[in-house]
């Protein structure tokens, strides 16, 4: 594996795998039977800092806080939601006293979680970034990758939902 992905034979085997799984999975959309699924309800993180993670949703990204509760599993812990829109919530815990490490990957884990939002806004979030001097990546003329207040991947895209890079996806 180099740097950039697989290659050669490898590479081969994964696209013709990629190719069978497609042929048997992914079903037109007229034949497409709708979702049992009304949507993420909401993705749970872990804050190390309530209030700089409010700061930085609320404040920083313009994603509204809506609520902070005592955590029910486990004592002193806050656990709060932000307005994603379209009925859809970020929330976090935070953990006082529990001894976590710093962010990685691991299998079953988030890679990054891609956030919506309309052209005019990510420019002003990207005009924010500057601003704020926040480490971003501009990828492929729609995407800003960069680090949430506890190191977590995070994407704020312009493509409408169910889009991705221009292709539907839905």
């Amino acid at each position: 594996m180099t740097e950039h992905g697989m290659q050669g034979e490898e590479l081969e085997a994964l696209t013709a795998r990629r190719e069978v799984l497609i042929a048997r999975y992914v079903k037109p959309r007229a034949v497409r039977p709708a979702s049992t699924s009304r949507g993420v309800h909401h993705v749970a993180l872990i804050s190390s800092d309530v209030e700089r993670t409010i700061q930085f949703y609320d404040g920083l990204l313009g994603f509204p806080l809506l609520e902070i509760y005592e955590n029910r599993d486990y004592r002193g812990s806050s656990h709060f939601f932000f307005d994603l829109g379209n009925g859809n919530t970020l929330a976090y815990f935070d953990l006082p006293g529990v001894p976590l490490g710093e962010y990685q990957e691991v299998l079953g884990g988030i890679h990054h979680m891609a956030i919506s939002i309309a052209p005019e806004q990510w420019d002003a979030a990207r005009a924010r970034f500057d601003e704020a001097g926040l480490d971003y990546m501009h990828e492929s003329g729609s995407s800003l990758y960069f680090r949430g207040p506890d190191g977590e991947r995070l994407e704020l895209i312009s493509d409408p939902l169910m889009t991705m890079y221009g292709l539907d996806i839905g």
